[in-house]
């Protein structure tokens, strides 16, 4: 009897921590500021006069397994940085190590879309597998080119490496939605930022967090129900908007892409570094 109570319990303990995802500390990261951007280009229907200083960011999520992993990557051309007059610019890579992590221990860096803002520093990270949509990276390292209208913010030179990473070995592809390509982290679609944009989900301590990326680029679009500007389907950005919410455990676990609130509404650990708790 007593074997057989212990047998139960062990089956019990495994099915458990089977079944219980495993919990990552998360953080945003600033890496610069793009001063006097138009909020009418991120809010749909804002006011065309407003304006405001808009972080650019990446996410890490570091688990217990010494996983390290990032949500998007960034960018560090020094074209862009001079175009974007990018105020208070460190590269992701030296962002991220002010968080702690090196830019070599990186193990994964997950890619919500192709624009140059987010993809353009996946060489930063060498040894990362890279985790992509796999219709975003076939759409955009394919018949986005046909034409000119089509591959508006995505970089010749970052589709190129994109691919060099992918001939390397080193590109995972995601397909479609609701998908676990890492212990307890989910990549979501639907927000049709971009052609097959995604966002993510990972548990903190706190709960789980949604990483929006652009698909929600300030609060203000989720807390007005406003899609963002920039989408190819407003309405489809808008159900995307209603998941994310109910994703969340909470409103206060909803981050997104470009809002400088998001260094006012978590807890400080460096300067432009906070724990998403």
């Amino acid at each position: 009897m007593r074997i057989a109570l212990l047998a139960l319990l062990t089956a019990l303990f495994l099915f458990n921590e089977q079944t219980t995802p495993p919990v990552y500390e998360a953080y945003a990261i600033r890496f610069g500021v793009i001063p006097q951007f138009r909020v009418a280009s991120l809010v749909s229907g804002a006011d065309p006069s407003r304006r405001m200083d808009i972080p650019v960011m990446v996410w890490l999520l570091k688990g217990a397994d010494g996983r390290r992993v990032l949500i998007d990557s960034g960018f560090h051309r020094d074209a862009l940085v001079r175009q974007w007059k990018v105020q208070g610019f460190r590269s992701p890579a030296a962002a991220v190590e002010a968080a702690g992590v090196n830019a070599g221990d990186i193990t994964d860096v997950i890619v919500t879309h192709a624009h140059w803002d987010h993809v353009g520093g996946i060489d930063l990270f060498p040894r990362a597998t890279i985790w992509i949509q796999r219709d975003e990276y076939r759409y955009y390292t394919g018949e986005a080119w046909h034409a000119k209208s089509t591959h508006g913010g995505v970089m010749e030179e970052d589709m190129l490496a994109l691919v060099r990473a992918n001939l390397a070995g080193r590109v995972r592809f995601v397909d479609g939605d609701a998908q676990e390509p890492l212990p307890g982290i989910r990549c979501h679609t639907g927000g049709r930022h971009t052609w097959a944009s995604q966002y993510v989900t990972a548990q903190t301590a706190s709960g789980r967090a949604v990483f929006t990326s652009d698909n929600v680029y300030l609060y203000e679009n989720v807390e007005k129900r406003a899609p963002i500007a920039q989408t190819l389907d407003a309405a489809a950005n808008l159900q995307a908007q209603e998941r994310i919410r109910g994703l969340a455990s909470r409103l206060g676990l909803i981050v997104p892409g470009h809002d400088p609130a998001v260094f006012e509404r978590f807890p400080k650990v460096a300067e432009g570094i906070v724990r998403i708790e």
